[in-house]
């Protein structure tokens, strides 16, 4: 039998040098000395007649949008304003009790949300019994009760914490302490003003001034704004609506001062008008602060187009000093 010549090993094809190209390999030339014969496009391919402009739909302009259900935050409101002033002006002990119920919820969604987004244990217990105490011994005892009852709900937090493992103790007891002051305690000022002969109308003008301020600084800012106030905090906020904030209140405390007060003058209700525009602006960054460090929009869902009470409660809590101060230094405590 003939012999076969030997026949030099070659690698099949897509061995271990040709791994990363074997795919390439497939439309490639078969032969080394095989060249591409590259056809002429027609005249009419390689310069296209240019297509006719077509006429492109304006996108529809976007309609300002306050981000909420108005006519729920209307009614809400309204309902609210009801309970209040009827309360308000039939027995005094029940607007108390308005408050402190008020404060309590407020401590729920602040502890809440603190547990939920930060893993903070604020101890709700002792700060919602502080709270509504604290409530009552301001309205009981006046300023010196109050401070004493705050006292004592810091106390409380601090030693009720220590039924739990140390861990987190001092983030804890710290956001209760905060809360106990934040929520309570400045609420406190509210049953401050209704110790006064006058006080139920006291309250009123501090409900209106900031109620006025905050709707002056939405329709203003809605209409005119341009110029944001604070963006990083608050970017729907402008220093046209602060502009609208500041001349509405100082309008409605000129003319609550003049009317509603006992010996109050009118220009006495500019000063409080512009101090409470600012107090509640403040008030209102501060509480979105405070929602941008938790990730949320609102603090609760309880009152449909408003978010939670501490969404309510957001400017009303920081101008309640103010107003009981400028109110005592201005007409007296009565």
């Amino acid at each position: 039998m003939p012999i076969a010549p030997d026949v030099p090993d070659v690698p099949a094809y897509g061995g271990d040098q040709d791994d990363d190209r074997g795919a390439a390999r497939t439309g490639g030339p078969l032969f080394r000395d095989e060249t591409f014969q590259v056809r002429e496009l027609p005249a009419e391919i390689q310069n296209p007649e240019p297509m006719p402009d077509v006429p492109q739909t304006p996108p529809a302009p976007q309609k300002k949008s306050a981000g909420r259900d108005l006519s729920a935050a209307i009614g809400v409101g309204v309902g609210l304003g009801v309970v209040i002033v009827a309360s308000l002006f039939i027995v005094k002990a029940v607007f108390v009790g308005v408050i402190a119920v008020a404060v309590v919820v407020g401590l729920w969604e602040l502890t809440s949300r603190l547990q939920e987004r930060k893993g903070i244990k604020a101890p709700l217990v002792p700060l919602a019994v502080g709270g509504a105490a604290m409530v009552v011994a301001g309205y009981a005892r006046g300023a010196e009760g109050a401070w004493v009852a705050m006292a004592l709900t810091a106390l409380a937090v601090l030693v009720w914490r220590m039924t739990e493992p140390p861990e987190g103790y001092l983030k804890d007891v710290t956001a209760g302490v905060f809360a106990a002051f934040y929520v309570p305690f400045l609420a406190t000022f509210v049953a401050l003003m209704l110790t006064a002969d006058d006080g139920p109308w006291r309250v009123l003008t501090f409900l209106l001034l900031t109620v006025v301020s905050d709707t002056g600084a939405y329709a203003v800012g809605w209409r005119f704004g341009k110029h944001k106030l604070a963006p990083r905090i608050s970017p729907g906020k402008t220093r046209e609506g602060l502009a609208g904030a500041v001349l509405f209140a100082m309008v409605a405390g000129a003319l609550c001062m003049q009317f509603l007060i006992d010996d109050g003058v009118w220009w006495q209700g500019l000063l409080l008008g512009l101090a409470v525009a600012a107090s509640a602006t403040l008030g209102d960054l501060g509480e979105s602060m405070i929602k941008r460090d938790l990730g949320i929009k609102d603090m609760g869902t309880l009152l449909p187009g408003h978010g939670g009470i501490m969404d309510r409660l957001d400017s009303l809590l920081p101008t309640a000093p103010v107003v009981w101060l400028l109110m005592v230094v201005l007409v007296g405590s009565g």
